[in-house]
């Protein structure tokens, strides 16, 4: 059975229109915290000087307060924030003029009337100069046509991106056609999303997003040159089933990258969303990367054969620079240019999604 309640120590201290009340109480548990009246009403199951017990005080304020006071419990004491009615300086806390002994100053954010009214000035200040800055900013009369612009880019994109993923789900999983005729049934589709990608680079440049520009050009440059130049102009190339999984990962990639940009530009973030987006290139950018190199090495021989694209130099040495050898050259570029894309999405990683303290209500 539950002994008698206590009163915890509380500590106080106020600003021009807020009241503060910080209870010692650790571990608490159910507390209820009510005004009635101008009257606080507390009681709560804790840990406080006298153990663990039942504590609760009542506390008539001076002045009238509003009725709906703010609780933050941590681990180590009980935070109790309260708003007044009208903003000014009391001389004391409670309407009885004899203070009660279970409560005290709070020196640590005990402030007197004039360095109140130096906090409270400054503040105005602080306030009166962002309006100033915020002023003498230039409006964009453009703006609400670049925000539709980009809302609609990313929402072709992952219209385009979607139509590629569920027919080579449905084609592959359902109806269960193979591997071999992946590009016939996809390039259309995937060579409008890849040049239409090119006005990524040009938005970056006429300054419409902001991002690195390196990653983006090796990202959008590197897939157009698998895609036209390995894929497009090889036939041998497009019956291998490494086409399939290098369209579907590119798919998967969009999928979660364009709706994310298309809900930041009209300002909404939804955080299973954005989670997805700077979480999955962990597992898909290396196997993406992976599936171009594939692409890259199979294609070597049938260059090497055809000698396409090789570069013939009329010079007495008769040397020819062999595009199989700028392949070799390239699949380095390619490696690091993964590095590079890795590097730039560890760091959006560590900004978005940078653990923040939680605070216990």
């Amino acid at each position: 059975m539950a002994g008698p309640s206590l009163r915890p120590h509380v500590h106080w201290a106020q600003r021009h229109r807020e009241l503060y009340l910080r209870v010692e109480l650790s571990d608490v548990q159910n507390p209820a915290i009510a005004i009635t009246d101008n009257v606080l009403h507390f009681k709560a199951q804790g840990h406080g000087a006298k153990g663990d017990n039942i504590y609760e005080f009542q506390i008539e304020f001076l002045e009238p307060v509003e009725p709906k006071p703010v609780c933050r419990v941590t681990q180590r004491q009980l935070n109790i924030t309260v708003q007044k009615k009208e903003s000014n300086w009391w001389e004391r806390l409670t309407k009885q003029e004899k203070r009660p002994l279970f409560l005290a100053p709070d020196f640590d954010r005990w402030l007197d009337e004039s360095d109140a009214e130096i906090e409270l000035k400054e503040k105005e200040e602080e306030k009166i100069n962002k309006m100033k800055i915020e002023s003498r900013v230039p409006k964009d009369p453009f703006k609400h046509l670049k925000k539709g612009y980009l809302v609609m880019y990313n929402l072709v994109q992952f219209l385009g991106f979607s139509w590629i993923f569920v027919n080579m789900t449905v084609r592959l999983f359902i109806l269960g056609k193979s591997f071999y005729d992946t590009f016939h049934t996809i390039a259309d589709m995937m060579y409008f999303c890849q040049t239409l990608a090119l006005m990524e680079i040009v938005n970056l440049l006429i300054g419409l997003v902001r991002a690195p520009l390196i990653p983006t050009v090796l990202q959008v440059f590197g897939r157009n040159f698998v895609l036209f130049v390995v894929l497009g102009s090889l036939e041998e190339m497009q019956s291998k089933p490494v086409v399939f999984f290098t369209f579907y990962i590119w798919s998967i990639i969009e999928l979660l990258r364009y709706p994310y940009y298309m809900l930041s530009c009209i300002g909404i973030e939804w955080k299973p969303l954005t989670w997805l987006r700077y979480s999955a290139w962990i597992p898909l950018y290396p196997l993406g990367g992976l599936a171009e190199a594939v692409c890259i090495v199979q294609s070597i021989p049938i260059f090497s054969e055809t000698r396409k694209f090789s570069l013939g130099l009329p010079n007495p040495l008769n040397v020819t620079i062999e595009f199989s050898f700028l392949l070799q050259i390239y699949l380095i570029a390619l490696f690091l240019g993964v590095f590079v894309n890795f590097r730039h999405l560890y760091k959006q990683r560590k900004q978005h999604l940078r653990p923040q303290k939680r605070k216990m209500k």
